[in-house]
């Protein structure tokens, strides 16, 4: 399982901090002259390989980033035009209820009989 990148500095702290405490019992026991212990060199050894993985790992993030893949959409083939529709037979006028005339038919008999008076009043005054 890959170690996270946040994690190795804390180990690495970590393993500083008994690597100190390995190094002052030793000085203290044995003196500072003498070697380091098997239990000092293993520390030693681990510091030594998680500072590789980081300098690995800052190395790894220098590089450039792998892009996603822009997705290409295919062109749709194009439709085929609609045949012409056939033109529509005209409607047949509507039955009229009854026999109320339509608002066109008013108009034309209210102007009809507006020139109907018109020339009725000519006439009368010429007589």
């Amino acid at each position: 399982m890959p170690i996270r990148t946040a994690t190795l500095a804390h180990q690495i702290r970590r393993n500083g901090e008994r690597l100190h405490l390995a190094t002052v019992s030793r000085a203290h026991s044995q003196g500072a002259d003498q070697p380091a212990s098997a239990h000092e060199q293993a520390l030693l050894e681990e510091r030594r390989l998680l500072k590789e993985a980081r300098a690995q790992r800052q190395a790894r993030a220098m590089l450039p980033k792998q892009k996603a893949v822009r997705l290409v959409k295919e062109a749709k083939p194009p439709k085929a035009p609609k045949a012409p529709k056939a033109p529509k037979e005209p409607k047949e006028a509507k039955a009229a209820k009854g026999n109320k005339p339509s608002r066109a038919e008013k108009l034309t008999r209210k102007a009809e009989s507006l020139e109907a008076a018109k020339r009725a009043a000519k006439k009368s005054a010429k007589t």
